[in-house]
């Protein structure tokens, strides 16, 4: 899938909220802390347990966006804690539209970059369903289907100017319902309110939070597969390389690379439950500036500044 054109004038430029419709895979995933902490800012607490936290990824596909149409994946390195509730920290956004990908620099201070989706199907043979989904379908919330025959391999690629470089390849069971007519294995509709930090970027040095409102049909699904480049090539500098606002040079530093193979790590993490959302319909708020106002002691107390 070739990255979308611009579109000008920005169907962003109507304000917030912003208005999303498609559909979408939310993943979680055990994070080991440690993997965690190295993309979010010392002023918040990582909510852990054990050594790990809760990361994992958003992979959605758009048909209807102040963008138009396009793909969008979402590393999520952890949950940080923000009392009374906790939100979610995104470590690298991918999206097939360099209009997204600048409203999301500029305007929510994400860690957007350009990439490129690359999707086909692929057959398998059949496997008997498994323990877990059984039993998620006792509780009215597995995906009560029959076994697939096929699954889609998503491959996924950021642009770096005339340079690309593989993330990551993943695996989507396709999911078949017993009857045209059964309209409960999509799930039941929910409404749901997804707070994220942000900011902290060379595009947006704020400190950010922002809400997702979301309407869907929600059901749980077996987890999709994720695996990581055989190997990644990263471009190399040259005296040709400029900078530009879309971040198209092809330089990466030894920060960058490291970072981005803490974002692989993220991915092939242990998958603990994947959902997914029908139906989307997704509402993204303005966001607010944060000031931080609290640090916490080593026993994890809050104390005001």
């Amino acid at each position: 899938m070739e990255v979308a054109e611009k579109h000008i004038p920005s169907g962003y430029a109507l304000g917030p909220p912003w208005s999303f419709n498609g559909s979408a895979l939310y993943q979680l995933h055990l994070v080991k802390a440690e993997t965690a902490r190295a993309f979010i800012p010392k002023e918040f607490k990582l909510v852990e347990a054990f050594g790990y936290t809760l990361g994992g990824f958003f992979l959605a596909h758009y048909d209807d966006t102040p963008a138009a149409m396009f793909d969008e994946l979402v590393v999520i390195a952890g949950i940080i804690w923000n009392p009374p509730t906790s939100c979610a920290w995104a470590a690298r956004v991918l999206v097939n539209s360099h209009e997204a990908c600048r409203h999301g620099r500029k305007e929510v201070g994400l860690p957007s970059h350009v990439g490129i989706f690359s999707k086909r199907d692929v057959k398998t043979r059949d496997t008997p369903m498994s323990k877990c989904n059984r039993f998620l379908n006792m509780l009215g919330i597995g995906s009560n289907f029959i076994d697939s025959k096929e699954h889609s391999e998503i491959e996924i690629a950021e642009s770096r100017g005339s340079s690309l470089i593989s993330l990551c390849s993943i695996s989507l069971p396709h999911v078949v319902p017993h009857s045209e007519n059964d309209k409960k294995w999509m799930g039941p509709k929910i409404r749901m309110s997804l707070p994220s930090f942000s900011g902290q970027t060379i595009h947006n040095p704020h400190l950010l939070k922002y809400c997702c409102q979301i309407q869907c049909r929600v059901r749980a699904v077996e987890a999709a597969k994720v695996s990581g480049p055989m190997k990644v090539n990263f471009p190399k500098p040259s005296d040709d390389d400029e900078l530009s606002d879309d971040n198209s040079d092809t330089k990466l530093s030894a920060a960058e690379e490291e970072e981005w193979n803490r974002s692989i790590s993220v991915l092939l993490s242990k998958p603990i439950l994947a959902l997914e959302f029908s139906h989307l319909k997704m509402q993204v708020e303005a966001p607010t500036v944060v000031v931080p106002h609290s640090i916490y002691n080593d026993k994890g107390d809050s104390r005001v500044r």
